[in-house]
């Protein structure tokens, strides 16, 4: 005869089902196959943040199985969907070092660039993470010529000369309407010199122009000021 209580467990599993067992001895462990098969449909789904934990389990409890890498290049693709540049930026950055020879390693670097470039500011705030994704970009040009990603690349590098052309001229500008005129020719020259093949440039060399001759008025006007002094000193 079956004891009472063995009867009482069995007929609340047969209606409460996997519900009940999970909560009395806890939830079945997926395996490595599993959790990246929940992680990948998750993150083509856009749930990028159950994706991200799919694959921090696989980097935790089977760091050494057949899935760990991807779920280490995954994972970081998943913080960059969530917008945490950050964090998605340090795992593509552990990825090189730990996997410097794996055959991803462009895109790894192409993504490092987004991250910083997704992070660039308006033009009238510091340009630091445009050239820092400037140098990702180059770095990838450099030593992977032949990659998929080196054509993205240059585009993206042509856009950060542009954003840094632009901010450069924003200075300048800001400047000439104070009517500081030597700061804001500093400005424009150096435009010039480092981005001459974007659009900034010829409005650079126009108002270079313009700066030079009111430097010229200034100094003109510094010196009649100085003689008409000298003057009332000597006949007063």
């Amino acid at each position: 005869m079956i004891p009472w209580f063995l009867a009482v467990i069995f007929i609340l599993l047969l209606f409460n089902g996997c519900a009940l067992w999970k909560s009395l001895f806890g939830e079945e462990e997926l395996t490595p196959a599993e959790l990246m098969s929940q992680g990948v449909e998750d993150f083509n789904d856009g749930k990028f943040e159950a994706a991200t934990e799919s694959f921090q389990k696989i980097k935790d409890r089977y760091p050494y199985s057949e899935f760990a890498i991807k779920a280490e290049l995954k994972m970081a693709d998943a913080l960059y969907e969530r917008d945490l540049f950050d964090e998605a930026y340090d795992e593509y950055t552990e990825f090189e070092k730990l996997h410097p020879r794996n055959p991803e390693i462009p895109y790894v670097v192409f993504q490092k660039g987004m991250c910083n470039f997704s992070r660039v500011s308006t033009i009238d705030r510091d340009q630091t993470y445009t050239w820092k994704a400037k140098e990702d970009f180059e770095r990838l040009i450099k030593r992977y010529r032949r990659s998929a990603y080196t054509e993205r690349a240059r585009k993206k590098v042509r856009e950060c000369y542009i954003k840094l052309a632009e901010h450069e001229l924003y200075v300048g500008n800001f400047y000439f309407k104070m009517e500081k005129y030597q700061p804001a020719m500093s400005r424009y020259l150096y435009l010039i010199e480092n981005y001459p093949d974007v659009g900034q440039y010829y409005e650079a060399l126009e108002k270079i122009k313009i700066c030079r001759e009111k430097l010229a008025e200034e100094k003109k006007e510094e010196g009649m000021s100085w003689w008409g002094r000298l003057k009332s000193s000597v006949f007063n």
